[in-house]
């Protein structure tokens, strides 16, 4: 076997070279021996190489690495004396826990082979692992502080993360424990609409996926037929240093300090830290603990919402008494009603008594003014004047008619853009998120599981329709989640449900 810094051979494979040699050792001169081509001797060399070397394992530095485009991976492994040509196929490469880089001590392990086309002998590696953990902290370290030098790790890129998200973004294996985890605590705490996005997180592509998804949640539109998520959380669980070195990766942290959405970082358990951790907004010891960290307690916010309300019915109350005694300390200041009207009354009957003669005098000197100007009309001088007139009119007739159609084009857009408003409050976008309004029979507004009892008609009112049902769960307040059933035990559980689909005019939900 191949052992140790460098490329030191077993001594039970001492023999075998030795046949090999001689077997090799040109005859004496002048024997009868027959000539052979060169790929004769090449596919000899081959054989006896990959018969006496069917298994070794190698350790040392790696120098070249080239992924070739067909995923086969070539790469030599050289100590300060020998360098060992080595190709790993794309099936092997693709399950390498870790990205080979330059530099990096690993141990790997194959056969030995020949390429007749060079005349040199190489390693067919089928497994690699890097040296010892030294090997992988020192080059994460080397990563830390190439990255913390570009400001990728810095307090003054991070953002603050949403009072209360509408949607959260999880890039996260699908399958995993980490997503049931995440989801059971959103519907605990404050249920919002939560995107998935599937990525590996672990082996090869792993990183090139998570990166995928920070970038893919990124570039979503707001207001686009896929919701925009307004905090993006990164999770994975526990591992060991290989198991998590995909967030170690320098594409995947880039994308975290790229991202222009708040992004939670959630990998591994609490004792285990990672280059995302170091880039990302936020990190949460567990996946756990990123969704209660993304999210408020909705009971709680009720509670503090009524709290709060009570303080302020309480506050008006008191300003509302104050304000009654002022009025009433007031009123009674005040004289008597009879006492303020004494001088007006007085004022008012002087100046009706002048306002007999003031009146006759006023239309006797209206009326000589009148005979006055009419005197001097004349049918033409008036025609003239009824057709300077009637210029001015169309005149401003003409330049009304554009202000006015101005005027309306500044009401209508004011009209769509109150309608648009209105349209954005409408209780009907709530229930298009996946809400329903419960009422009864007699339209009355349904808050509580404890208020229902068993046989009552309901209706739920969705987005595009209503739905008559009737309760069979019975009265007593609410009830905890129901375990989960078979299809068949569904089937025989499902409520009674009248369906019946209305217009709907626009309601109310208070």
């Amino acid at each position: 076997m191949i052992r140790g810094g460098g490329l030191a051979f077993m001594e039970d494979y001492t023999p075998r070279m030795d046949k090999f040699i001689e077997s090799q050792t040109p005859p004496p001169h002048g024997d009868n021996m027959p000539e052979q081509t060169v790929s004769e001797l090449a596919n000899a060399l081959k054989k006896t190489v990959e018969d006496a070397y069917a298994f070794v394992r190698v350790r040392g530095e790696l120098g070249r690495v080239v992924f070739a485009k067909s995923g086969h991976l070539y790469f030599d492994v050289k100590d300060a004396g020998a360098t060992l040509n080595t190709v790993m196929w794309k099936g092997n490469a693709g399950r390498l826990p870790f990205k080979p880089e330059e530099g990096l001590e690993v141990v790997a392990e194959g056969r030995l082979s020949t390429y007749p086309g060079r005349s040199n002998y190489q390693l067919i590696a089928d497994r690699m692992r890097p040296a010892g953990l030294g090997a992988l902290m020192q080059l994460l370290e080397q990563r830390k502080i190439k990255l913390a030098a570009e400001g990728l790790f810095a307090a003054e890129r991070k953002k603050p993360l949403p009072y209360l998200p509408a949607v959260i973004g999880v890039v996260t294996s699908p399958t995993g424990a980490v997503i049931r985890d995440i989801l059971h605590r959103v519907s605990d705490r404050f249920p919002v609409h939560v995107l998935i996005w599937p990525a590996l997180v672990q082996g090869e592509k792993a990183a090139a996926e998570v990166e995928a998804g920070i970038r893919g949640f990124n570039a979503l539109k707001l207001g686009g037929a896929i919701p925009r998520p307004d905090v993006i959380i990164v999770a994975r669980g526990g591992g060991s240093i290989e198991d998590l070195w995909p967030f170690n990766e320098e594409r995947v942290v880039r994308a975290v300090a790229d991202s222009e959405i708040p992004l939670i970082s959630a990998v591994g358990h609490e004792t285990d830290t990672t280059l995302i951790d170091l880039a990302s907004d936020v990190r949460a010891p567990t996946p756990t603990a990123a969704a209660e960290m993304a999210l408020p307690v909705r009971a709680e916010l009720i509670a503090a919402v009524a709290s709060l309300g009570g303080r302020m019915a309480k506050c008006l109350t008191r300003q509302t008494d104050r304000a009654r005694l002022e009025l009433k300390s007031a009123a009674g200041r005040m004289p008597r009603l009879d006492v303020l009207l004494q001088g007006p009354r007085q004022r008012l009957d002087t100046a009706s008594q002048r306002f007999g003669g003031s009146l006759s005098r006023m239309v006797a000197r209206k009326r000589a003014r009148f005979d006055q100007v009419g005197g001097g009309l004349r049918p033409m001088a008036l025609r003239r004047e009824i057709g300077s007139k009637r210029a001015e009119v169309w005149r401003l007739a003409g330049r009304l008619q554009p202000a006015l159609g101005r005027r309306m084009k500044r009401l209508r857009d004011a009209l769509r853009e109150q309608t648009r408003v209105l349209d954005s409050v409408s209780y009907q976008r709530v229930l298009a998120r996946g809400f329903a309004l419960v009422t009864r029979g007699d339209g009355g507004l349904v808050r509580s599981a404890g208020a229902v009892a068993e046989n009552d008609a309901l209706k739920l009112r969705f987005a595009d329709g209503e739905v008559g049902v009737t309760a069979g769960g019975g009265s007593g307040g609410p009830k905890p989640p129901a375990p989960l059933a078979t299809a068949a035990s569904t089937d025989a559980q499902r409520p009674r449900i009248r369906r019946r689909t209305t217009g709907g005019d626009q309601g109310s939900l208070f």
